[in-house]
């Protein structure tokens, strides 16, 4: 048990009986009351996001986290497949769980599976992944790093702001924590 001003983004903890994981915390301290942790909190199993506070004092179960490497397999459908890179078992997971992860996710691409009680619960991505660009305007002549930029469409429909130099089929570095594009790659 832990107290609510404790929880950072990316912990999970269990209250009744759901898996929710942290996507922000702000503490708040108003003009007169309490202070309060404003909490945006994601149900793990529904894919629900609700925002609501907690007193920073209110405790709550940190849940045990698994990790394995795993490699990503192929999307069919809206399920996604991995393969343990250790015992090469195969394991699935709704896409809707996944959704804002899927966005990265390239053949052969290495993620860690997170698991709560044997059941696989989430993914976590490198902090980096290296994308062929699509579809994007035209290059400009003369331009440079430093302009505005231009968005470009990933192999996985990722839309990215890229600068303007850059062109159809290019592989680039692109920072999965934002999906901003880092460098060429």
């Amino acid at each position: 048990m832990i107290e609510a001003i404790e929880l950072k983004v990316g912990m999970i903890f269990q209250k009744n009986g759901k898996l929710i994981k942290v996507l922000e915390t702000n503490h708040h301290k108003p003009g007169k009351g309490n202070t309060v942790m404003q909490m945006k909190l994601n149900d793990i199993r529904s894919g629900s996001i609700v925002q609501t506070t907690m007193r920073p004092t209110e405790k709550v179960d940190l849940a045990i986290v698994d990790k394995k490497k795993a490699q990503f397999l192929y999307k069919q459908d809206d399920i996604v497949f991995f393969m343990d890179l250790d015992t090469y078992e195969q394991y699935e997971l709704p896409a809707q769980l996944i959704e804002a992860e899927s966005k990265y996710l390239i053949p052969d691409l290495q993620v860690q599976l997170n698991f709560c009680n044997n059941e696989l619960i989430g993914v976590d991505l490198p902090t980096i992944v290296e994308m062929t660009v699509v579809e994007t305007e035209p290059t400009i002549k003369g331009a440079t790093a430093a302009s505005g930029g231009k968005p470009a469409t990933m192999d996985t429909g990722l839309i990215v702001v890229v600068p303007d130099f850059i062109k159809n089929g290019e592989k680039l570095v692109i920072n999965t924590g934002n999906g901003t594009y880092k460098q060429r790659a």
